[in-house]
């Protein structure tokens, strides 16, 4: 458990209401739109539209953020506007209509967090090592939305999704309400500026291979659900598989603060790298076993568990003081959100194209491009994390 003191629950409720909206939207917003009869270059472009919005938005409230302080007022205002903004999904169902709708949403919802993670490492301060063990909630909030969905919308329809969307919306809202406000800790001038920091070889590296990471994750995100439906799993196993992917992240979240202890961050990206591009392999040749892909789903742990812990690691401590956060604004906005958004354009083209299978190629391709590129260029000065 984390250290006495931090405000353990109050964190993690964030996390819990706000990953379980992204277990709502990431496994069943592609159905849904399908169901809406569009094809796989209009699902592709309108998942691609979540992603662009962490382009702009994190960057856009992490600097009025780290210039006025007031992180946790920032961060109620986003979760507020989010909820309103999403209300629109019910006045069109048109392409256009949605387009409007999930820019607003995306472009509220997405400032929230990068923000948060600045609160809770501040929270934990010398004790960041354990930030997994208040992440993890955000994980559980995924597997339970993702279960009890698969379930629901095989016996209602999937034409209940929008609602529960809104109401998991109003849940972090509640969330950041609770959430512990930290009197903004004055913090240091950095010795650096950030255009100085960006230019660092190793930082340039590591923001291109999280952004081929999360390209990588495009079809994943966008047509996982649909593959397997096509190759007729039911929904109410769909929704298992995604859940056991986060389970696994789930259970390395909670060793997560050992392995910082024994391994060196790079090796452990490294790796996260390496069996990403596993992962798709088998997603891509083997989707017809259902062994097969239980196992794939288990490299979850790797592929966001590992990926995501050492990343944020990384991003807070190349950018110290009132850069943490524009840093963790530059880490969303480049990863989940250019990344992502140029993977789930490409993914409902090469979809079209050439196919489910061949497109996991490209992603195994992606993920082995970024491993090659963190093991040349990625140097940080290595040491096992503070406390473990």
């Amino acid at each position: 458990m984390v250290a006495p003191g931090v405000p353990y629950w109050r964190l993690s409720a964030f996390y819990l209401f706000y990953f379980a909206t992204l277990g709502a939207l990431i496994p069943y917003w592609g159905l849904y739109l399908s169901s809406l009869n569009f094809g796989p270059r209009a699902i592709g472009t309108l998942m691609a539209i979540l992603m662009v919005t962490k382009i702009i938005a994190p960057n856009v409230w992490g600097w009025i953020a780290d210039k006025r302080g007031n992180r946790l007022a920032i961060i109620r205002l986003a979760a507020f506007l989010s909820a309103v903004a999403f209300a629109g999904i019910f006045l069109s169902d048109s392409f256009w209509g949605l387009a409007l709708v999930l820019a607003a949403f995306g472009f509220f919802w997405n400032a929230a967090l990068p923000q948060f993670e600045v609160i809770t490492l501040n929270c934990l301060g010398e004790h960041s090592h354990r930030y997994t063990w208040v992440r993890l909630w955000g994980s559980v909030g995924f597997i339970l939305a993702v279960v009890a969905l698969g379930y629901l919308l095989e016996h209602y329809g999937i034409g209940l999704l929008p609602s529960v969307v809104l109401l998991l919306a109003v849940g972090i809202w509640f969330a950041s309400l609770i959430a512990p406000r930290v009197t903004e800790i004055e913090l240091p001038v950095p010795k650096e500026s950030l255009f100085r920091v960006l230019r660092k070889p190793t930082v340039m590296a590591f923001f291109v291979a999280c952004a081929l990471m999360q390209a990588s994750h495009g079809p994943y995100y966008a047509f996982y659900s649909i593959y397997l439906e096509d190759f007729g799993y039911p929904r109410g196993l769909i929704g298992q598989l995604w859940a056991l992917g986060v389970v696994s992240e789930v259970a390395l979240f909670l060793i997560m603060h050992r392995l910082f202890g024994h391994y060196l961050l790079r090796r452990l990206f490294l790796l996260s790298f390496a069996l990403t591009a596993v992962r798709w392999l088998l997603v891509a040749f083997f989707v017809d076993k259902l062994s097969v892909l239980i196992a794939a789903q288990v490299l979850h742990a790797a592929s966001f568990g590992i990926y995501h812990a050492v990343a944020i690691q990384l991003v807070h401590r190349f950018f110290t003081g009132r850069l943490q956060g524009r840093g963790q604004a530059l880490y969303s906005s480049l990863s989940f959100g250019a990344g992502g958004a140029a993977g789930s354009l490409a993914s409902g083209y090469l979809w079209g194209s050439l196919g489910g299978e061949n497109t996991y190629l490209v992603a195994a391709f992606l993920s082995s491009v970024a491993l090659l590129i963190c093991w040349r260029w990625l140097h940080p000065d290595d040491k096992p994390v503070a406390g473990t």
